[in-house]
């Protein structure tokens, strides 16, 4: 025992331990004193149970976070921030199931028929389809797999899914097999939500094109009302189309081009 007192030195609680532990194990292996120190330790604790010498705390480890700091696994800590990284991961997956879903059903929604035919509802491209609220509607999501997408709440995703796949253009191109051509196609689709902007000029000359192709249909039959012909009729924006291409090929130096026929 210290000389300055009934309790040990700080320096000393080592050996103190050591000795305790001896004690536990049998009270007739320590000196009489430290029998009688240690017996008395025992009394003042409820039921007589042992102490506990040393820090009643445990050192912060990775094995025992502190929960001081709000990381501990009994408090809203750790177990409440995993909980919130697991939810959003969930809801960022049904956010890239949606997406694909566009790409590969949209084109079944778009508006393509000549005589106005409504177009059909899938679920799986409505929001709702999985458990999405209107709450989520404004909540980002990350949208690298769109062309310039990045952060993007789910409201703009669906409207640039919609845009491009679900307009006057469907587009089935999910089934190509060369990943290189189906991401060239994505890229540049969703990119530009499958619209090309013209200036006046252009559409001008789209307009000029297309007045001839009908004007030179009606020539042919009131000209030639009895002969063979294969009518236009329904293919008329295919002329200005033929012709944008003739000219984007001659300046990438194509110098030929052949033109056939099914027929």
């Amino acid at each position: 025992m210290s000389d300055e007192g009934s309790h040990p030195s700080g320096h000393s609680l080592a050996f103190v331990e050591e000795l305790y532990e001896e004690y536990l194990g049998d009270p007739a292996s320590v000196s009489g004193e430290w029998a009688q120190y240690f017996a008395s330790l025992d009394a003042g604790t409820k039921g007589g149970a042992p102490v506990r010498l040393g820090p009643s705390f445990r050192p912060a480890s990775i094995f025992n976070p502190s929960r001081a700091n709000g990381h501990g696994h009994n408090g809203n800590g750790h177990a409440g921030v995993q909980d919130r990284i697991n939810q959003a991961g969930a809801l960022q997956h049904k956010v890239d199931m949606l997406i694909r879903n566009y790409r590969v059903r949209g084109h079944l929604m778009a508006c393509s028929s000549a005589v106005g035919t409504p177009a059909i509802e899938l679920p799986e491209l409505d929001p709702a389809y999985y458990g999405f609220t209107n709450a989520d509607l404004d909540r980002e999501f990350a949208a690298q797999s769109i062309a310039g997408g990045g952060q993007l709440t789910l409201r703009e995703i669906i409207v640039r899914m919609q845009n491009t796949y679900c307009r006057s253009i469907g587009v089935q191109f999910m089934h190509i097999d060369d990943l290189k051509v189906r991401d060239w196609l994505q890229t540049r689709m969703e990119g530009t939500e499958n619209r090309l902007r013209l200036e006046r000029e252009q559409q001008l000359r789209i307009l000029t094109r297309l007045t001839d192709a009908a004007i030179f249909e009606e020539f042919i039959q009131k000209k030639y009302p009895g002969a063979k012909s294969f009518s236009l009729e329904g293919a008329e924006s295919l002329l200005p189309l033929l012709e944008l291409c003739i000219e984007r090929a001659g300046e990438q130096g194509v110098e030929e081009i052949v033109f056939g026929m099914a027929h």
